[in-house]
């Protein structure tokens, strides 16, 4: 695979002020961030940036924002450790050290004509958001689109406001999932691979896109394949430990791919027969 020249741009660190913040549960908060002169972040849906708090450090963050939001761009942070931490202390009007956008994002283009299936799990909604919101406001590129979400519990479900909407779109076709129902649940309870049996799908012209936890993929991609969907047009976003975002540092290495340059976004005929891939 041959990986992309890198930019002069992706080494510099742009300032980026928030702008607004979310909060989204006790551990995720949204920031939208602004660029210097609204200056458009020009990422693809499934791309990163590193993120980083002058002083404290630096950590790898999804865009979960489509690029067709021109002047701001949304980050969802989760607040895990040291520099996340810190992050989320911050304040409106606060600045954050921008740097990217890296990595191979989702092939919109490709997908472009074609029937999706958009699956995510747990915090993997957070990535597949980009391409979502591509998706609906580039509506009449694409033929049937599903959306398929897995949640442990309704009350780990993120973006609630904005799932209620594409549920109720009359050209999107949206199912939801929890492991574990709460009182207050009426909707599907169990594991999101028993969405995919009731999904209509045409093989030939259909693309399935998956981002989840790692244990989720196996079973979920061998749903698709009694599906008859091609390997080729099963796409993942695969979760790694970013560090450098350049191929340099080895930290996201699975053989001979490195998830920050090759990838996170691979197509499951290019990972099926590594080991560490899935």
């Amino acid at each position: 695979m041959n990986r992309q020249i890198l930019k002069s741009s992706h080494f510099a660190v742009e300032r980026g002020t928030i702008v607004r913040i979310k909060t989204l549960s006790p551990h995720e908060k949204l920031f939208e961030i602004a660029l210097p002169g609204n200056a458009r972040l020009n990422h693809d849906p499934g791309q990163f940036v590193g993120v980083s708090v002058f002083g404290v450090g630096e950590a790898p963050i999804s865009v979960c924002s489509s690029p067709t939001k021109r002047d701001t761009f949304d980050l969802c942070i989760r607040d895990v450790g040291r520099v996340t931490h810190a992050i989320h202390a911050l304040k409106e009007g606060g600045s954050l050290g921008i740097r990217g956008p890296f990595g191979r994002g989702f092939p919109v283009r490709l997908l472009e004509g074609n029937d999706l299936v958009l699956i995510a799990g747990g915090l993997g909604i957070v990535p597949l958001r980009s391409l979502v919101q591509y998706v609906i406001n580039n509506r009449r590129d694409f033929g049937k689109v599903s959306i398929l979400l897995g949640c442990r519990t309704p009350d780990e479900m993120l973006f609630g406001d904005e799932i209620e909407q594409w549920n109720k779109r009359i050209d999107v076709h949206f199912a939801c999932t929890v492991d574990r129902a709460a009182p207050e649940w009426h909707g599907h309870v169990g594991v999101i691979t028993t969405l995919i049996p009731g999904e209509m799908l045409v093989p030939e012209r259909t693309f399935a896109v998956i981002v989840g936890p790692p244990v989720m993929y196996k079973y979920v991609i061998g749903e698709l394949l009694k599906k008859q969907i091609p390997d080729r047009q099963i796409i993942v976003s695969l979760e790694r430990h970013m560090k450098c975002g350049l191929g340099r540092c080895g930290h996201c290495q699975i053989e001979n791919l490195y998830c920050c340059q090759d990838g996170p976004v691979f197509h499951y005929d290019e990972i099926k027969h590594i080991k560490e891939a899935i």
